[in-house]
């Protein structure tokens, strides 16, 4: 298994940065540039990465104030979870992004740089967004 994690502190309540991450409609918002075609519901958000694969997503586990774990809603290019780990540090949120991926040698050549990349800018994102 592939691990790709970022970590970033967000100035907000531990409650405010869950609330923000338990709904797929505002993850919209921590993608980079090269997302297109976004639909999304409360649970479920599908999306095509730009000349490269089209994904759907689904949250499958909520725990309150502290997770939240996606997984593919469809068949994936590769078996993946992308997991949200919330703890709270004097009033502001250390939010973990971890996205596990079962990569082939040749995939993990191609898709390790993008998917670091994917991690670091979504976090850079919530904390700009919620701060």
């Amino acid at each position: 298994m592939s691990v790709f994690e970022s970590k970033v502190t967000v100035n907000k309540p531990a409650a405010q940065v869950y609330a923000f991450l338990a709904d797929m409609n505002n993850h919209r918002q921590l993608m980079p540039d090269n997302i297109v075609d976004w639909t999304s519901t409360t649970d479920v958000a599908s999306f095509n990465i730009q000349n490269i694969t089209k994904l759907s997503l689904k949250i499958e586990e909520r725990v309150a104030d502290t997770l939240v774990r996606i997984i593919p809603a469809e068949k994936p290019p590769f078996d993946m979870e992308l997991k949200w780990e919330l703890s709270e540090v004097d009033g502001a949120t250390q939010a973990a992004f971890t996205i596990t991926a079962s990569l082939s040698m040749m995939m993990k050549m191609l898709a390790s740089g993008p998917l670091q990349k994917l991690v670091d800018e979504e976090t850079t994102n919530l904390a700009s967004m919620l701060s």
